[in-house]
């Protein structure tokens, strides 16, 4: 079986940030408001913090669902990780998501400053440097067959658009506007010469985006 390296549920601004300027510990999407991206995936019945029945269905829904489905492992950039810069003053931090991080996988994170690995529940957080190419190499290989997600951020995503890795893209683009942060893209039509797109627009307020290598 083809293993595929997909991306899941990234959201952007309708002008291309997937997150604003000046991340700190208390603010990952820095000054951008992180519910503006991801409240549709939060209202859905499959979202996996959800307390109380009577979530929504329908595509948003399905693409919550699709996000664990046949994933082997994940690759983020360092910034997805944490909001440290530059060399690790200690190896206290273990990442935004507490004892239970949500992957359920591997992950590699992509930094120029590695560190020893982790696990936390059933995630081994390994931080290596090296292309995008080694770095999906080494992902794969532990993926065993499944597929890779990369889960961001925009730069990271960028790198492996460039370097031609990316099989299926799905992005979020919701109805807000930064104006400046972490840009994946001035347009989504920028994709159209080497991706096959739909555009779906959702109940919810955002406009999915589904890209497929032409």
């Amino acid at each position: 079986m083809t293993q595929l390296v997909r991306v899941h549920n990234f959201g952007v601004s309708s002008d291309g940030y997937a997150a604003g300027v000046g991340q700190s510990l208390e603010r990952p999407f820095g000054d951008a408001d992180p519910m503006a991206f991801m409240a549709w995936a939060g209202a859905t019945d499959s979202w996996p913090n959800r307390t109380e029945p009577g979530g929504s269905r329908g595509l948003d829904d399905y693409l919550v669902r699709d996000f664990h489905r046949n994933i082997g492992a994940e690759i983020m950039g360092r910034n997805k990780f944490g909001p440290v810069r530059g060399p690790w003053p200690d190896e206290e931090w273990r990442g935004w998501w507490g004892e239970e991080p949500p992957f359920h996988t591997p992950v590699f994170v992509m930094t120029h400053h590695p560190r020893p690995s982790f696990t936390l529940s059933d995630t081994t957080f390994h931080f290596v440097s090296g292309t995008p190419e080694q770095v999906l190499e080494r992902a794969l290989e532990a993926a065993d067959g499944k597929d890779v997600r990369l889960g961001g951020g925009a730069d990271t995503i960028r790198q492996f658009l460039d370097a031609g890795l990316i099989d299926t893209l799905h992005v979020a683009v919701a109805p807000v506007e930064l104006g400046a942060g972490s840009r994946l893209w001035t347009s989504p039509d920028e994709l159209l010469d080497r991706y096959q797109r739909d555009v779906v627009p959702s109940p919810s307020g955002v406009v999915h985006h589904l890209f497929w290598r032409a």
